[in-house]
């Protein structure tokens, strides 16, 4: 993939979306050998910095996402993946998507 650009230390942030309703899920990081996977299986595989592995997204939770489209910015340096989401959501909180927080909700 020569035109990703990962970061020092090999790694490229990642946005999935849903794409039935535009919904941003979640965001991740990829590196090489998890974007060639996640091409190669049509379902995403992320790098999971705080456990320093290969991450497929769902293998525990059942919460699958499969590709549909992807893409890279004009940079090269940020990806989209729009998904078909699996099961009931995208967060390991078990939200549907990561991004439920307002500012202004805390305090």
């Amino acid at each position: 993939m020569t035109l990703v650009k990962f970061n020092a230390e090999g790694l490229v942030p990642v946005i999935a979306q849903d794409i039935s309703n535009g919904d941003v899920l979640m965001m991740a990081w990829m590196n090489a050998e998890s974007l060639s996977l996640t091409f190669a299986e049509g379902r995403m595989v992320y790098w999971s910095r705080s456990r320093g592995e290969l991450w497929r997204k769902g293998d525990t939770s059942g919460n699958r996402q499969f590709v549909r489209e992807a893409y890279f910015d004009c940079d090269g340096d940020t990806l989209l993946f729009k998904v078909e989401q699996e099961g009931s959501g995208a967060c390991h909180t078990g939200a549907r998507t990561c991004f439920f927080s307002a500012f202004g909700d805390a305090s």
